[in-house]
């Protein structure tokens, strides 16, 4: 893997999901806001968690030195939720993606740690399009897209899905 891309805010670390997060990633993908805003990802036990980093989550890390991320809080290490940068089929700009464990939410996480990665994408990666894609449902996932700068485009529907998805997107039109 090149070189992991590894950051901090004031509370939060935030570095590339590993293995031992296999626990964490069970919890987080079964959650009922997991499943009703993203989707069942058919990871019911620690090693299909496992599997799923392999073949999902480590092979973009491979190709391109970043994606899925573990926010792990710095007071406690606690390992609250994941934010990430994602490489869709069906989308021309790379998707920022966020999902906390209930215990974490409405405290500024989702904000902090998804800002970070946006600045490290910009800066760091020098990516010069960020999309967000949710649910029509998903209000709070809106609202952030928003807060990060990221403005609505229209729908769109991913390969081998039928779910229509909001789509939001962040040009950089200007060296920064």
């Amino acid at each position: 893997m090149p070189n992991p891309l590894i950051l901090e805010t004031e509370r939060l670390h935030i570095r590339p999901v590993e293995l031992a997060d296999a626990a964490f990633i069970l919890e987080l993908m079964n959650m009922p806001k997991w499943i009703q805003n993203i989707g069942d990802r058919n990871v019911h036990s620690i090693e299909d968690a496992q599997n799923y980093m392999k073949e999902k989550m480590f092979p973009q890390y491979e190709r391109l030195g970043y994606g899925n991320f573990t926010v792990i809080r710095k007071s406690d290490q606690a390992k609250i939720g994941t934010c990430g940068l994602y490489d869709r089929e069906g989308l021309d700009g790379i998707d920022i993606g966020f999902a906390f464990l209930p215990d974490y939410e409405k405290q500024g996480y989702a904000f902090e740690s998804s800002k970070c990665i946006f600045d490290a994408a910009i800066h760091q990666l020098g990516i010069k399009k960020i999309q967000g894609i949710t649910i029509r449902e998903n209000i709070a996932s809106q609202k952030l897209l928003i807060k990060l700068g990221l403005k609505e485009e229209g729908v769109v529907n991913l390969p081998n899905d039928d779910v229509e998805l909001l789509l939001y997107t962040f040009k950089v039109t200007s060296p920064l």
